[in-house]
């Protein structure tokens, strides 16, 4: 893949979306229990929306995680040591990527995966702004499939992967456990700084998918917005309901849109019928214990380096290795 011009850096596009994302809808719609892939929330809407949910009060993870991230940058700069390539899994918006950022002067260069092209670029322009020195290297792709990581103008001392957020949780175990192993080889002879969710008291993850302003229900219909957008579908979104909650037998938050009526919709010249109840699932979050995730890491490759927490246990950050 040639990288494109952009006005400060290369952008490496692989073109991730739009056959894709129509294949993946009809295919998901199809199903007996209709589902929906939550990536596919993330477009440049989608991710503003995000960013609004990480500011509610009832949305512990972002907080939480920057918080530990702050209390422990002495230990993550030293674990992560000097000239090494940093590989976001996601757009590089928030505060924890500054965080990171500032704390890293030494970088050989940042390369941010995201799907959503116009995303990616506003988030570069804004990150080359406040690093104007930084060798950015941007990947428009879906960074679960096949991509090239790109060759940095300075030396590499090892490349190290970086996975914020509870994102880890939207996978089922087999494909984390895939997904993991994958920036194991990416990344073999460095490592991996990722956040996992906790489980916690039920009441705690109510709140926070379920938010009183209603910010989630807004992020959970909007995908359903981009199939009529994008792909000529006719969802009428007041004819869905979001609804959340956690499953303690298989650990983890489930979204779901519920369809408030007998209906049918059409996306393009195809019919997809629903029944009144009937939902589309949107969106998992599993919880992990540590030990749950440790072994997860150990299965796909990793050693677990380093733990951080915060006081509560609701959250962890964690820094796995992998050998050469």
């Amino acid at each position: 893949m040639l990288p494109q011009s952009a006005s400060t850096f290369p952008l490496y596009d692989y073109e991730p979306e739009q056959a894709t994302f129509r294949e993946e809808v009809l295919q998901g719609l199809s199903k007996d229990s209709k589902e929906l892939p939550s990536k596919y929330f993330y477009d440049a809407v989608g991710a503003g929306l995000f960013d609004q949910i990480c500011e509610l009060d009832e949305y512990y993870p972002t907080r939480t995680e920057l918080g530990i991230m702050q209390a422990s940058t002495g230990e993550i700069v030293a674990l992560l040591g000097s000239q090494c390539m940093l590989i976001e899994y996601g757009s590089g918006s928030s505060v924890k990527t500054h965080t990171l950022l500032d704390a890293l002067p030494a970088l050989a260069a940042y390369v941010p995966i995201d799907i959503s092209k116009a995303y990616l670029l506003q988030a570069m322009l804004a990150l080359g702004m406040s690093y104007p020195t930084l060798e950015i290297l941007p990947i428009c792709a879906d960074y679960t499939g096949d991509f090239e990581l790109p060759t940095p103008s300075k030396p590499v001392s090892r490349r190290v992967g970086y996975f914020p957020g509870s994102t880890i949780g939207n996978f089922d175990p087999g494909p984390a456990e895939a997904f993991l192993k994958q920036i194991a080889k990416a990344c073999k002879g460095g490592g991996l700084l990722i956040g996992v969710d906790l489980k916690k008291d039920f009441n705690i993850l109510h709140r926070a998918y379920n938010d009183s302003q209603g910010v989630t229900a807004q992020f959970n219909k909007h995908i359903l917005a981009r199939i009529n957008q994008e792909l000529a579908g006719t969802f009428q979104l007041h004819q869905f309901g979001h609804y959340a909650f956690y499953n303690p037998g298989e650990s983890r938050v489930e979204m779901h849109l519920v369809s408030l009526k007998n209906q049918v919709v059409r996306i393009g010249e195809v019919e997809i019928a629903f029944k009144l109840g009937e939902s589309i699932w949107t969106e998992r979050s599993y919880k992990y214990t540590l030990e749950e995730f440790a072994d997860l890491a150990v299965t796909a490759g990793f050693t677990v380096q380093q733990v951080w927490t915060d006081a509560r246990q609701l959250f962890s950050l964690q820094y796995l290795t992998v050998a050469q």
